[in-house]
């Protein structure tokens, strides 16, 4: 029995005259959710290799403040959490995304 929580939604955009980018972005993370263990393995990976390291270098070169350490290691917990948790592929690539921009953003304040 299929309800509309295990149901893929697929978006014809030649159906719809009036799709906006929040649709079309919605209908892209709805269509990788075959590839939920595929998008957490890469994030696990990703954030593993670049991400981890940036609290060493930012409070070792740059001087900041110890507080970008337990953020830099709680998005990466948080990750495994939506991950293993039984996310949807949208939280998932939403929790993704988030981690991306806060690590960049904290590369940019620090180092600019």
């Amino acid at each position: 029995m299929e309800t509309t929580i295990n149901t893929l939604v697929h978006l014809n955009v030649s159906e719809q005259t009036t799709t906006n980018t929040w649709e079309k972005i919605l209908a892209i993370a709805d269509n990788q959710a075959s590839n939920k263990t595929f998008w957490f393995l890469i994030s696990l990976i990703f954030q593993g290799v670049l991400f981890l390291p940036i609290p060493a270098v930012l409070m070792y070169y740059y001087d900041a403040p110890t507080i970008v350490l337990p953020v830099t290691f709680g998005l990466y917990l948080g990750n495994i959490i939506v991950g293993m948790g039984g996310s949807g592929i949208r939280v998932t690539l939403g929790f993704i995304t988030l981690s991306i921009i806060v690590n960049l953003t904290m590369l940019a304040v620090y180092i600019l």
